[in-house]
């Protein structure tokens, strides 16, 4: 008898509400069971598989690869009998595949794929019989527990149906590929079906495999699983019934316990050790391979990368008539290609020049940032528009030698459809299996978390609102910034048991999956068949496929994806493209833009609501201080209110130096060529990597290690085993102890993330982009930002209101001219900003598309009757919501909006069709009834109810008046006060932030009739007024003002809600 067991069916959190450990969690418990094999079956999908691998590789277990895989062909699985008040949803049975080999493994993908990919849109699939015979070799199969194929059988057929399917199964995977599964969980029905599968097994030579049919690492996670059944049920607890387990035994047990179990049939237990030793695939093998680009006849790759390259530069330096700076990057681009062509990267970058010249032939505006932007093969081959020669960028930051890993390279295009016809070149070019997104894992956050286990906690869906809109998801958490402390403060009873429960459930799944999404553009492309490397799922937009990895996964299973993000600005700057030479005749070349001077004072002045990067609180602050004057400035100004910079203690010493009021000075002389252009402070990842190879010695692996250390995973372990041979080298360089502390604080910090230079580079041409185009052509830019909404850090509401101070006319939604976005007209030498139909909310775009086109054909509508006939599309909910938005105010026969509200609501009181003789008869019935014209107040509420925005005064100027007289100020009154004076302000909040830097602080832009007053919300007064600040849409507060380098703020003693009257405002939140 063995006292050796491997668990070889478990199931984790990625089965998506049916295991309730993750994957890590499951290893963790593995090792401490001293087991040394483990095998992962998550539902339909190898979602975890990558995470499992990876954590079991770090813990020395060997990790086995396989999935239960639905199969509708062999029945469906157990449910309760009839009788019982709650019954599974049919559901095909679940057939358990181990993989033996990479061949195993290659068919587990494609099996998975068919399954996916037979339906047309996202499903959850299912396989059929002849799935199995195509994808049989390699594979060893189960006959499962419960969800198996097995206990159906035996449930619908008895002893000599489930023999057949073991017969069956026996017949496709191979006699000695097919193990007879028993699962105790001390379940009468399950032991009967255990002892008829022995018999079966017996009677047909099958080996019998003991195991615990896994849903959760330790039996405390029961309970976790239980509420997952609830939520994937659409049911409370107390009403779930045979729904949920019958007890928690259904996770990972000692091998004492299994051959304890099982010490009938000792050879199941014993069974498990052997099968392990036959799994020889490991995810190590994976066998992945980037695609080759197709080069003309007589080309090689690498010839075809270097004719490119060469042009390219040509380009891109020739009418620099700089000689020297030509020569520099001739010698650049040189070295760079000798390594790509070392390391075989040539398909890698003429496949991402693929993707830019596609989207240039096609007018789709494209941009390369982040490392990237370090390479002058890049910027030859126009990928990136940042020159990494002029600016002295370092190329290793991008690509190195001593890195075993592909480079990455992010590509920003325009939002929703530009975007979408790069990702469809991408599917055309390498096929629908060649390519695919990559996922993204969507998990439990505090107030998704709260809502779906309060309600199947049955707790009322007012208390719901109230509780999950108390455990905010602010970036900061400080000791009482828990789901129980928010829940108390928002007037819940912790000692009420079933709110304590939830409260603590809601905690422990906190980054728990709940569900499988798309990134938003990373793309992975394979040489071959993409399904054989991991399986691949329809996504829910239509024509799209995704991988069942996220971009961690595909890291750390080395597999290469191309980054195509869509990014609002880029967007608006491609619709500017088009309207600036339309309306204003000039043509815009955004690598072109010349420095001027009243775009930088503009920018300096902080009046950059709407500017890329720019236009948040923490930008605005620094703006006066900083004063940006050419576009190396705006470069360091994206890398300057990071966390790193900030944590780092930069940010403050770099602004007082560009102040001129604390001296340039740098913390060993050695580094003076590396932080001149910083004034002494280090800004950029790139200026981090030298100053540890200057000043510490750092070789380039060394340095490699580090970068990844302050990259995405920000890992401070890295960083700490990092600082002992730092500070070792700056010893031995001489470097005193206050200078060595110094520059690990600069370097430590920068593992809270900050901006390598190359990315700030890309983004701070994008921010001055937006600035010059925002100062110059004001019209075009708003027209262009409201059609891109959402985006930035403030609503249409508040760039409209920013726009009318800055002297840009706005015209109202109008049925008979507006389009369905925001458009320009110009009238007498003037320009208007036409608000678009797609403003009105809940209108459809179908009906709207109808409506204009019926417009343009025929002309306008000669009534709202005339608009019915012509267009039957708009339905009257339709006419209810464009006459409730004003936009049917110009119809003929309209007086006025209410007028038009009320003519739609007592026309669709009648029988049939508006026709015309109706019209007429309402017309000499009630056409002198005493309608009166909404107020001032009233359209402006109507305004926001049906469209989120007004082009009439602000909310805040209608209560002015009776503000002044207690004394409230504007937001431009405050420049005129002391510093230092208690002051009240009040105003509409348009955006709330608590970052992560701010030590708990709280800040909160308020917008009124006059632009932005901004409050500084200290902890004390944020846990007295937590709801107010929160959740209210306007406010009231007092507190002292705080005037220093023309940075104006109110540090707030009290925040006071106000009366919204009903007004649907937006704020956006950064949490």
């Amino acid at each position: 008898m063995t006292d050796r067991y491997v668990e070889l069916h478990a199931a984790s959190a990625f089965s998506f509400l049916e295991g309730a450990s993750e994957p890590e969690k499951l290893i963790e418990r593995a090792v401490e069971l001293n087991m040394h094999a483990m095998a992962l079956l998550d539902r339909n999908g190898v979602y975890g598989s990558a995470r499992f691998h990876t954590s079991a590789k770090r813990n020395e277990i060997r990790a086995h690869v396989g999935a239960e895989v639905a199969v509708s062909s062999l029945g469906s699985r157990l449910k309760p009998p009839a009788w019982l008040p709650h019954r599974h949803i049919t559901e095909p049975v679940r057939l358990p595949l181990l993989c033996e080999s990479r061949t195993g493994y290659q068919n587990l993908c494609q099996l998975i794929t068919r399954s996916k990919l037979r339906e047309a849109k996202k499903s959850e699939g299912a396989a059929i019989f002849s799935d199995l015979e195509q994808y049989a070799a390699g594979l060893i199969c189960l006959t499962g527990g419960n969800e198996g194929p097995l206990a159906a059988a035996l449930m619908r057929g008895g002893e000599e149906e489930g023999r057949e399917t073991v017969e069956r199964l026996a017949r496709v995977f191979g006699h000695d590929n097919v193990y007879v599964e028993l699962q105790r969980h001390c379940e009468r029905e399950e032991e009967w079906r255990n002892q008829a599968a022995i018999r079966i097994a017996q009677s047909l030579h099958l080996p019998v495999l003991a195991t615990n049919g896994v849903r959760y690492a330790t039996a405390y996670e029961r309970e976790i699983l239980d509420v997952f059944t609830a939520i994937r049920y659409h049911t409370e607890l107390d009403k779930a019934g045979r729904l949920l387990a019958l007890n928690g035994y259904r996770h990972l047990r000692t091998a004492k316990d299994m051959v304890s179990l099982f010490r009938d049939v000792p050879n199941a237990v014993e069974n498990t050790v052997d099968l392990s030793s036959r799994l020889k695939f490991e995810l190590d093998d994976l066998g992945y391979l980037f695609p080759s680009y197709p080069v003309p006849d007589g080309e090689s790759m690498e010839s075809f990368l270097r004719k490119r390259v060469a042009e390219g530069v040509q380009v891109r330096y020739g009418p620099k008539k700089d000689r020297k700076l030509f020569a520099r990057a001739q010698k650049q681009v040189e070295h760079e290609l000798a390594l790509i062509e070392k390391l075989g990267f040539e398909g890698y970058f003429l496949i991402v020049w693929d993707i830019v010249q596609f989207c240039k032939r096609n007018g789709v505006l494209i941009q390369g940032r982040g490392s990237a932007a370090n390479s002058a093969v890049c910027y030859a081959l126009e990928i990136t528009i940042v020159d990494p020669v002029g600016m002295d960028l370092l190329f290793e930051r991008f690509l190195s030698e001593s890195r075993n890993e592909w480079p990455d390279i992010d590509l920003d295009l325009p939002s929703e459809e530009k975007r979408e016809e790069a990702i469809q070149y991408v599917y055309q070019r390498y096929g629908e299996l060649g390519a695919a997104m990559t996922a993204n894992v969507i998990t439990y956050r505090p107030k998704s978390a709260m809502r779906e286990v309060g309600k199947v906690m049955g707790i009322a869906n007012d208390s719901l609102d109230k509780m999950s809109g108390a455990v905010g998801n602010w970036e900061w958490r400080g000791p009482k910034d828990t789901v129980a402390h928010s829940v108390k403060a928002a007037g819940f009873d912790l000692e009420n048991e079933r709110i304590a429960k939830a409260v603590e459930v809601v905690m422990r799944i906190q980054g728990m999956p709940r569900h499988l999404g798309q990134h938003s553009g990373g793309m992975v492309i394979c040489q071959g068949q993409l399904d054989q490397v991991v399986p691949v799922e329809r996504a829910s937009m239509k024509n799209r496929t995704v991988i069942q990895w996220d971009k961690e996964d595909c890291a750390d299973m080395h597999i290469i994806k191309v980054d195509l993000l869509g990014l609002g600005m880029m967007a608006v700057l491609s619709d500017c493209l088009d309207l600036v030479p339309e309306f204003y005749g000039d043509r815009l070349d955004l690598a072109q833009l010349p420095e001027d001077d009243e775009v930088y004072q503009t920018v300096s002045r902080a009046d950059t609501i709407g500017m890329f990067q720019i236009e948040s609180r923490a930008q605005m602050a620094s703006l006066p201080k900083h004063r940006p004057r050419t576009r190396y400035c705006m470069t360091k100004q994206n890398a300057l209110i990071r966390p790193g910079p900030i944590q780092g203690d930069m940010t403050h010493p770099y602004l007082e130096r560009r102040m001129g009021r604390q001296p340039v000075t740098y913390p060993h002389p050695s580094l003076k060529p590396i932080l001149e252009r910083t004034l002494g402070v280090p800004l950029f990842q790139e200026q981090l990597l030298k100053m540890a190879m200057i000043a510490g010695n750092f070789n380039g692996a060394d340095a490699d290690e580090l970068r990844r250390a302050v990259g995405m995973k920000r890992s401070w372990e890295r960083m700490k085993n990092l600082e002992g041979k730092l500070r070792a080298g700056m010893t031995e360089n001489g470097i005193d102890s206050k200078a060595q502390d110094q520059i690990v604080k600069n370097i430590s910090s920068f593992a809270l993330y900050g901006f390598p230079e190359s990315h700030a580079a890309s983004f701070g041409e994008i921010s001055y982009a937006s600035a010059y185009i925002k100062v110059k052509y004001p019209e075009a830019f708003l027209c262009a930002i409201l059609n891109n909404q959402p985006m930035g850090f403030y609503s249409a509401a508040t760039l409209v209101k920013d726009a009318q101070r800055h002297g840009v006319h706005m015209r109202a939604i109008d049925v008979q001219i507006s389009q369905w976005q925001c458009t320009i007209e110009e009238e007498n030498e003037k320009l208007f900003v036409r608000v678009g139909l797609g403003y009105v909310k809940k209108l459809n775009r179908r009906a709207v598309d109808a409506l204009t086109e019926a417009r343009e054909a025929d002309g306008p509508f000669r009534s709202i009757d005339d608009l019915t006939r012509r267009v039957p599309s708009v339905n009257r909910n339709d006419l209810a919501r464009l006459a409730n938005a004003g936009a049917l105010n110009t119809i003929d026969g309209v007086r006025h909006r209410r007028d038009a509200i009320w003519q739609v609501e007592r026309a669709g009181k009648l029988e049939g069709p508006l026709l015309r003789q109706n019209q007429d008869a309402l017309s000499e019935e009630d056409g002198n009834l005493p309608l009166l014209q909404m107020s001032t107040e009233e359209r402006l509420i109507a305004d926001y109810a049906g469209t989120s925005l007004t082009i009439g005064k602000h909310p805040m100027a209608y209560r002015r008046a009776a503000l002044r007289k207690k004394n409230v100020l504007c937001s431009a009154d405050l420049e005129k006060r002391r510093h230092g004076e208690f002051v009240l302000v009040a105003g509409c909040v348009s955006a709330r932030q608590r970052p992560g830097t701010a030590n708990g602080i709280t800040f909160m832009s308020l917008e009124d009739e006059a632009g932005l007053a901004n409050l500084i919300i200290m902890v004390d007064v944020y846990e007295r007024h937590q709801t107010t600040v929160t959740s209210s849409k306007f406010v009231l507060a007092g507190g002292v003002l705080q005037i220093q380098d023309d940075v104006i703020h109110v540090k707030a003693a009290w925040v006071k809600p106000l009366s919204d009257y009903g007004l649907e405002v937006q704020s956006h939140d950064f949490h």
